[in-house]
C-alpha cells in the first residue's frame, strides 16, 4: 500500500515544498505542474519538471532543500478518512500488508504514528529499499520481497504507483486522491478505481481481497 496521497494527506505539502526548493535554486515552477509528478521520487522528479539541465544543476540542492522544507511542513500531515479503516480490513483478510513507501526513515516513521500503522501492516520500505523511485519498479519489488513474494496487488493513488506495479508485473488498484482523473490511473494501469480509502474500504469484497 502506497503512504503519500494513498493514506495520508501530504501531496500538496510535498508540492509547495518543492515548489519553494526550486524557487530557492531560481528556478519558478507552477505548483500545478509539480503536483502532476507528486508520486515520483526526488531522483527523477527534479528532471521531470524542471528538465534535465536543472536536474544537472540543481538536482542534489533541490532534493536537500525540499527534505529540509518538508520536515517544517509534515505537522500538517493527516490521514486520509478510511485509511486506518482500510489498513484495518486488509490485516483481517490479506496475509501480509506492506507499506511502499520511497519517503526517508524519519518520514516513514511519522507516518506510521499517525496512522497508528505499526501493529497492522506486517513491514514498510523506506527510501533506504531503493536505487530509483516510481515509476521505476524497484519500491513494488522491495514490498514484495518484503511480502514474500507474490500474488499481490498495489493499492496507489497516482499514475506513478500504477506504472511502477505493471513494470513489477504487479495488479494495482488506485485511488482518486492523488488528484489524477480515473482515465489516466486507468491507462497507466489501474484494475479498479475507488475516490477514497473509505470508499475502496466499503467496497473491498468487489476486489481480490473479498477473502
Amino acid at each position: 500500500v502506497d503512504v503519500d496521497g494513498t493514506l495520508v494527506d501530504t501531496n500538496y505539502l510535498h508540492a509547495l515544498a518543492w515548489q519553494r526548493a526550486l524557487r530557492g535554486e531560481g528556478r519558478e515552477v507552477p505548483a500545478w505542474w509539480i503536483h502532476r509528478h507528486i508520486g515520483m521520487g526526488g531522483d527523477q522528479l527534479v528532471a521531470a519538471v524542471g528538465g534535465d539541465e536543472a536536474e544537472r544543476e540543481s538536482g542534489d540542492a533541490a532534493r536537500e532543500a525540499e527534505g529540509r522544507l518538508y520536515r517544517e511542513l509534515i505537522g500538517e500531515a493527516a490521514p486520509l478518512p478510511g485509511a486506518r479503516e482500510l489498513l484495518e480490513a486488509l490485516a483481517d483478510r490479506a496475509p501480509r500488508v506492506v507499506l511502499a513507501s520511497s519517503a526517508k526513515e524519519w518520514e516513514v516513521d511519522a507516518y506510521l504514528d499517525l496512522l497508528d500503522a505499526r501493529e497492522l501492516a506486517t513491514d514498510w520500505t523506506t527510501s533506504a529499499d531503493v536505487e530509483q523511485t516510481k515509476p521505476e519498479p524497484d519500491l513494488v519489488r522491495a514490498a514484495l520481497d518484503k511480502a514474500g513474494g507474490g500474488p499481490a496487488v498495489m493499492i496507489g493513488d497516482s499514475v506513478w504507483d500504477c506504472e511502477a506495479a505493471a513494470r513489477a508485473g504487479v495488479e494495482s488498484i488506485a485511488l482518486l486522491t492523488g488528484g489524477f482523473a480515473e482515465c489516466e490511473l486507468r491507462d497507466a494501469g489501474a484494475a479498479a478505481v475507488f475516490e477514497s480509502a473509505a470508499e475502496l474500504c466499503e467496497r473491498l469484497d468487489e476486489t481480490g481481497f473479498a477473502h
